[in-house]
């Protein structure tokens, strides 16, 4: 469980405050995962392609972060369960896309921050 919740600490620090951005308010999803994509390419450096693939896929889990809050705002447990799923999803297309040695520095990023906030 705790596993989980370092996890989906990670995604919705990721996905920022995606509270303040209303259902219509791509405009704002689209600036986020851009941020997003350039944080993860100064982490894991990437050619062109894959940029467009990440921010692509950055797009999808803001949205559907987004979403899950919207859907599950009075029931947490149901909404850790679906971010999990989102996260899993996320992390599974990811790897799709880069290479091992980018996805290990994604990796070893994501275990910084969570140990980070468990402090």
């Amino acid at each position: 469980m705790k596993h989980i919740s370092a996890s989906l600490i990670f995604l919705l620090v990721l996905a920022g405050n995606l509270v303040s951005a209303g259902p219509g308010d791509q405009n704002k999803l689209t600036m986020r995962a851009t941020q997003l994509t350039r944080q993860m390419a100064q982490k894991t450096p990437l050619n062109e392609g894959q940029y467009v693939k990440v921010r692509q896929l950055n797009m999808r889990l803001l949205a559907e972060v987004q979403a899950a809050q919207a859907r599950f705002a009075n029931d947490l447990v149901a909404l850790d369960k679906e971010l999990a799923e989102v996260q899993t999803r996320y992390e599974w297309d990811l790897a799709t896309i880069l290479w091992p040695r980018q996805m290990m520095a994604y990796t070893q990023a994501k275990a910084d921050l969570m140990a980070f906030s468990n402090r």
